[in-house]
């Protein structure tokens, strides 16, 4: 029963270490990166990211609710092309994302503002870059985090990563036909 209480005092231990560290050494800002490269043109690349709708035909959140509500608002492929979204599924939530910047086959940044199921707002950015007939497409998220999440940021990455891969897929999926 001793070494029992003894490992269950070590997992505290440790568990309150980690907490103290991950509070002390994360920022308050989050900055998230993936790239990949796809083979085809930045035009052909621009055209599944340059408006919102065409975003979603590829965006892996929008599968985490079949059923989820989207309202589509502003002009298609322009500053202010917008959707709302709102799912019953507490995994995809409710919020808005609305294009803020476009430099016509080079970057598009969006806004989210996120309702459910944490109230949060961040940036997100697309650029293209050519390599040879290639395109580098590289997507950033950039939010503040409050202390209490900075103790899940190692998971926050993690499924960010699984997230972001698979939008990748699903583009270069679209693009290199």
């Amino acid at each position: 029963m001793k070494t029992f209480l003894k490992i269950i005092g070590g997992i505290i231990i440790l568990l309150v270490v980690y907490a103290a560290v991950a509070m002390l050494a994360f920022g308050e800002n989050y900055h998230f990166e993936k790239s990949v490269v796809i083979n085809a043109p930045k035009e052909k690349v621009w055209q599944q990211i340059s408006s919102m709708k065409s975003f979603n035909s590829w965006n892996p959140w929008m599968k985490l609710d079949k059923n989820m509500k989207v309202v589509y608002s502003g002009n298609s492929g322009e500053v202010g092309d917008k959707y709302c979204w709102d799912s019953k599924n507490n995994d995809a939530g409710a919020g808005c994302q609305e294009i803020k910047e476009l430099i016509p086959n080079e970057k598009q940044r969006t806004e989210m503002i996120f309702k459910r199921p944490f109230e949060g707002q961040s940036t997100s950015d697309m650029v293209l870059t050519s390599q040879g007939n290639a395109t580098k497409v590289t997507w950033t998220m950039d939010t503040r985090q409050e202390t209490w999440i900075k103790l899940m940021r190692p998971m926050m990455d993690y499924q960010m990563g699984k997230s972001y891969d698979e939008g990748f897929a699903n583009l270069k999926a679209l693009v290199e036909k």
